[in-house]
């Protein structure tokens, strides 16, 4: 997959399916620090939604939001240096999210 080159001069919001908006998904994450960070605050997210279901707690709810968004963003602002795609295409971001998660987990996104 080609993760190369930021595509920053194109709209999140001109895609009409996942499948054409996801190759520019992966153009801005193509710093590895911030794909990292990604991986890292996914990985929490699911810990902490595994906290949720074994103790009941909804606070672990607020801790997988804040460890999914926060490492993303600070991924993006501090080291891929754009804002992310989430502030436009907040679904098929999300959705983003969890398929490169699967890729870098697969090998098909460099770590």
């Amino acid at each position: 997959m080609d993760i190369s080159a930021p595509h920053t001069t194109t709209d999140p919001r001109s895609f009409k399916s996942f499948a054409e908006f996801y190759p520019f998904y992966l153009g801005e994450h193509s710093n590895r620090t911030c794909r990292r960070l990604h991986f890292v605050g996914s990985t929490l997210t699911l810990v902490c939604l595994a906290m949720l279901v074994a103790t009941g707690k909804p606070q672990y709810l607020l801790y997988g939001l804040l460890c999914g968004y926060g490492f993303a963003w600070v991924g993006h602002f501090g080291f891929e240096k754009n804002k992310p795609a989430s502030f436009k295409r907040p679904l098929y971001s999300f959705m983003g999210d969890w398929v490169m998660y699967k890729d870098i987990w697969t090998g098909k996104v460099p770590f």
